[in-house]
């Protein structure tokens, strides 16, 4: 199992719509990655380690997949729709990283 971790970075002028992102950018990404996708989850960033510290990041969304080639397969074909969709809830970007899940 693979996880595909978007991180989307907080900071001074960093703009996220939740609204739109879970209302239209989420939706839109389980169903054009419905066939390889295997589970999503959303994270919003509350604070840092330390008391009182801004989060690193103000959200993450890991999507899980059973390979890393089924995730290039479906999100090859998807990827301009995708994409092209960040502007309308964020200013950030995002960083991507690709996991395989141990445990």
């Amino acid at each position: 199992m693979i996880k595909v971790s978007v991180l989307y970075p907080a900071g001074a002028g960093h703009t996220f719509d939740w609204t739109y992102y879970l209302g239209s950018h989420t939706p839109m990404v389980r169903q054009k990655l419905a066939g390889a996708l295997k589970g999503i989850t959303i994270e919003q960033g509350l604070g840092g380690g330390a008391p009182g510290t801004p989060p690193t990041y103000v959200a993450m969304c890991h999507l899980m997949f059973d390979s890393v080639e089924s995730f290039q397969q479906a999100f090859d074909a998807q990827a301009p729709a995708i994409l092209a969709d960040i502007p309308n809830y964020t200013n950030t970007q995002p960083v991507v990283q690709v996991s395989e899940v141990k445990l």
